[in-house]
């Protein structure tokens, strides 16, 4: 580039410690940055969070508009009454009076920004959150030069199984997504098979999509974390992040005691850990934790740097995707765990994103409920950590690549030259 681009990036939150959607767009801001790119970020975090480098501006939330006062009588009804009335004020209106006024909130601040000192317009979604999306819509003269990002499939009803289902007001979300796949410039989505599901009903996605996926910072993993739960010498098997209804760790935790049935000295030498908050599965992991030494459950929120920390040093990572056909996600962790560099066990569809990145000759696959399979695989894999002192790798350089500053340079500066004037 002879001259640095300035992009403008909206983003509803930069807070790494919010949800795996916050960590992949702060993936993306930092590593923006470091291709070379300007940036200035807009974000509704609501709190002062700054990133190395990058002007982040934190929108004020407008406390005196009408929306305003309708979402507190709104919410004083339900807390006093106990009158619920989100669902039929959003099968009216499609939307919350929370997020019209959290939308009309960053418009404003939209409005005080010089935008012809911007070259490219990107709003960040966050799972099913798109405030900085509607904001947009209410900026026509930024369209030309307006990419969004679409995290998840949107609406609801639109997932894969076993996932969807009709939200109130579903007709509403899905005129607005398709009002965004008509009026943004460019659409970019985390993976190719989310593209091309969300271009299936939305032909603006198809025509306009491009792939940007998950970031690697390559600056992670600087902190060692002494903890009383991990011992790095053991053949660790670790899931990192909340397990969302559908990713049911029965199959794999039944596989991992069938392993160790099959290799009993393997009881003395492993630990299965389930790290993240509480889940519709945290009952059935305490179980699981109170029966067995080997199985931990942390049952609570783990930090983000202490994850990372077990990641990095565990035997195994696993990705665990719920029972399906076809899983469009790339799960945020992805990067995390190829930048851990240790064996990726992957439980899930057979068509599927990480699947797909992989390889279908990946030889750490499995269907979620196969335990047998499963037992096989954590098998072969503890006796490579056996023969190998414990130094097991992932040895992925093209995935590194992929999720890396410069291929994610080479993808945007594709888009700069569409932009029309």
């Amino acid at each position: 580039m002879s001259a640095k681009q300035k992009i403008l990036v909206v983003v509803e939150s930069i807070d790494v410690e919010d949800s795996s959607g916050a960590k992949a767009n702060l993936a993306l801001i930092t590593n923006l940055q470091s291709a070379g790119y300007q940036l200035k970020v807009l974000h509704y975090t609501r709190k002062d969070i700054q990133v190395s480098d990058v002007e982040c501006v934190a929108v004020k939330e407008n406390r005196r508009s009408l929306y305003f006062y309708l979402s507190r009588l709104e919410r004083q009804i339900r807390y006093i009454l106990k009158i619920k009335l989100s669902k039929p004020l959003e099968n009216i209106f499609g939307f919350s009076f929370t997020l019209f006024n959290d939308r009309n909130s960053i418009v404003s601040a939209l409005k005080d920004l010089d935008h012809s000192e911007f070259d490219l317009v990107l709003t960040l979604s966050q799972g099913g959150r798109f405030r900085p999306h509607h904001a947009l819509l209410k900026l026509p003269h930024l369209h030309n030069k307006w990419m969004a990002y679409i995290h998840d499939p949107y609406p609801m009803h639109l997932y894969p199984e076993p996932y969807p289902w009709k939200e109130p007001g579903y007709k509403i979300k899905a005129e607005f997504m398709e009002e965004v796949s008509v009026k943004a410039a460019f659409h970019a989505f985390p993976s190719k098979l989310l593209m091309e599901w969300m271009g299936n009903y939305f032909e603006g996605f198809a025509k306009k999509g491009i792939v940007i996926p998950h970031q690697i910072l390559e600056e992670q993993f600087q902190l060692e974390i002494t903890s009383n739960y991990f011992d790095a010498s053991n053949f660790n098997i670790v899931h990192s992040g909340n397990l969302l209804w559908g990713r049911d760790p029965k199959g794999l935790i039944n596989g991992y005691l069938k392993f160790i049935n099959n290799i009993p000295e393997a009881k003395d030498q492993s630990c299965m850990m389930f790290l993240g908050g509480k889940n519709h599965y945290t009952k059935q992991l305490l179980h699981y934790h109170e029966k067995y030494d080997t199985i931990y459950v942390s049952g609570n929120y783990v930090p983000f740097e202490e994850t990372q920390y077990v990641q990095k040093n565990s035997a195994v990572n696993v990705i665990l995707e719920a029972k399906a056909e076809t899983s469009p996600f790339l799960p945020g962790k992805f990067p995390h765990c190829v930048l851990a560099n240790k064996p990726i066990l992957l439980l899930g569809p057979r068509v599927s994103e990480s699947r797909r990145l992989l390889g279908e000759d990946y030889r750490f696959w499995s269907e979620i409920d196969s335990e047998e399979v499963i037992a096989d695989l954590l098998g072969e894999l503890y006796r490579d950590w056996k023969l190998k002192s414990g130094n097991l790798s992932l040895n992925r350089q093209d995935l590194k690549n992929y999720l890396s500053v410069d291929h994610l340079r080479s993808v945007v500066n594709t888009v700069f030259p569409k932009i029309e004037a």
